[in-house]
């Protein structure tokens, strides 16, 4: 053992080696030291503490992985990546990406100054939702607007504003659980309002609101269940019937559609999903929805309804703390903008593109792409194969879109290795892997990223190699926590 321990080479032998030298053109050298005894410590922990013998990597493979580990620390997550998972609405990698327009919008308000909540004629302060709340209206046909930063916040804003301490009724079918474990029961206990649970599960009928309504009843409110389906005997109570009972009993009516569609989406395949403006058309008290889903914008939560109501919601103490920077209401503005024409939306919103490309078009592009990334050393097989996906993994996950993939198979290791090689890539590529096969989907690859998925493909063949190099001997890579540079 002391002989191996004799073989370990010193801090400063490491630190001049190449690849750290480079380290340190990225890193501070106080942090590249740092990691250097760290990793020498926990080498030297391995070595005594293991049963046999262990071999010693080489100096060189020893600074190299030192290196490629601070060189991968200083890279952000944060990155740009080819969407090729199929999943047009996927919040892991953002949901839906922004209209050129909208994003030449952003640039220009980030730029330098802008008149976020001033008036430029009275130079006296203003809202700085005025803007936006104006296309939400020609839009929508509502009175008044307002946006947030989320959903989540929208409907935490709305319960706080106006049920607070008061009695809102749900249905039972109603009480939805979405990504990061937000249920609406305990963001409704958090805003202060009282839950008031009607119905069962499968069936709620108006009647089980009416006999439900009392003196402590606040609202009335109905949830879209974009994320899940409850199918076969139920029966739920249709809006109008509901804003009819709110109307009678003087209670108020709160519809949060979740994805938020501005227009009728079966022309793009998506079926029965509410729109806004039927929402607002039913005579919906207050309406909720998301900006960075069917909208196609930023993310955001968009709140309309009447103006007594939205007047009150902007009051609430809470609003400035959930309320959207400029940046946000620029790229939505732009977005909206495009809205103002169905044309449009198809021509220039990317998910509403994406959706648009037609069956030919992918298998064209998929029997093209496939031999070339066959032809790469670290792929065992390539093939076109038609296929299904769908718009959004947490939200509306029943609405099946046909599509088109590259099934791919790799020359050595496992579908999980290959999966994760190419994430790690430059750029990062996103598949998904499906019945022993890895997809990628061009659903939701741009046509101007074909070439970049076939290089990503090809640049993983070159840095497996030298990886293989790097880490061929069997020593694992000590557990330590990553440097701060």
């Amino acid at each position: 053992m002391s002989n191996v321990l004799r073989n370990i080479p010193s801090v400063n032998d490491l630190l001049e080696s190449p690849p750290l030298r480079r380290a340190m053109e990225i890193a501070n050298r106080t942090a590249v030291v740092s990691t250097v005894r760290q990793f020498l410590d926990n080498l030297r922990h391995e070595v005594q503490t293991a049963a046999t013998e262990v071999d010693l990597p080489t100096p060189a493979e020893l600074a190299e992985r030192i290196a490629r580990w601070i060189t991968d620390d200083q890279t952000p997550n944060l990155r740009p990546v080819i969407n090729a998972t199929g999943i047009l609405l996927h919040t892991g990698l953002g949901r839906a990406p922004l209209a050129p327009s909208a994003l030449e919008a952003v640039v220009e308000i980030a730029r330098g100054y802008s008149a976020v909540e001033v008036d430029v004629d009275s130079g006296q302060r203003a809202q700085r939702v005025a803007d936006v709340e104006r296309m939400l209206r020609r839009l929508t046909g509502a009175e008044a607007a307002l946006v947030v930063n989320n959903n989540a916040g929208a409907t935490l804003l709305a319960l706080a504003s106006l049920a607070a301490g008061k009695e809102v009724i749900v249905s039972r079918g109603h009480l939805v659980e979405i990504g990061g474990s937000y249920r609406l029961p305990e963001v409704m206990e958090f805003s202060g309002a009282r839950l008031r649970e009607v119905g069962t599960t499968n069936k709620t009928r108006i009647d089980d609101y009416r006999r439900a309504i009392g003196p402590e009843t606040a609202a009335l409110m109905r949830v879209h269940t974009s994320n899940y389906a409850i199918v076969g005997f139920t029966e739920q109570a249709a809006l109008a019937d509901l804003v009819d009972l709110g109307r009678k009993h003087h209670v108020i009516v709160i519809d949060d559609l979740g994805s938020g569609a501005l227009h009728d989406l079966t022309e793009w395949g998506i079926k029965g999903e509410p729109t806004v403006a039927s929402s607002v058309h039913s005579g919906a008290d207050v309406i909720l929805f998301s900006g960075d889903k069917l909208v196609g914008g930023p993310q955001c939560g968009i709140i309309l309804g009447g103006k007594q109501h939205i007047d009150k919601i902007r009051k609430y103490p809470l609003m400035r703390a959930l309320r959207v920077d400029k940046l946000t209401l620029a790229a939505l503005y732009g977005t909206l903008q495009l809205h103002q024409s169905r044309e449009r939306v198809q021509q220039t919103i990317p998910l509403y593109e994406l959706l648009s490309t037609s069956m030919a078009n992918l298998q064209n592009r998929a029997e093209r792409l496939a031999p070339q990334i066959a032809a790469c050393a670290a792929i065992a097989e390539a093939r076109a194969v038609a296929g299904t996906t769908y718009l959004g993994g947490g939200s509306l996950p029943m609405q099946e879109i046909e599509t088109w993939c590259i099934a791919v198979r790799p020359a050595k290791g496992t579908l999980d290795g290959l999966a994760k090689s190419l994430r790690r890539g430059s750029p990062a590529l996103f598949g998904r892997i499906h019945k022993d096969r890895l997809l990628l989907d061009l659903r939701t690859v741009f046509p101007r990223q074909d070439l970049e998925l076939v290089e990503a493909v090809r640049r993983l063949t070159n840095e497996t190699l030298e990886q293989e190099m790097v880490d061929r001997s069997p020593m694992p890579e000590p557990d330590i926590e990553k440097p701060s540079s």
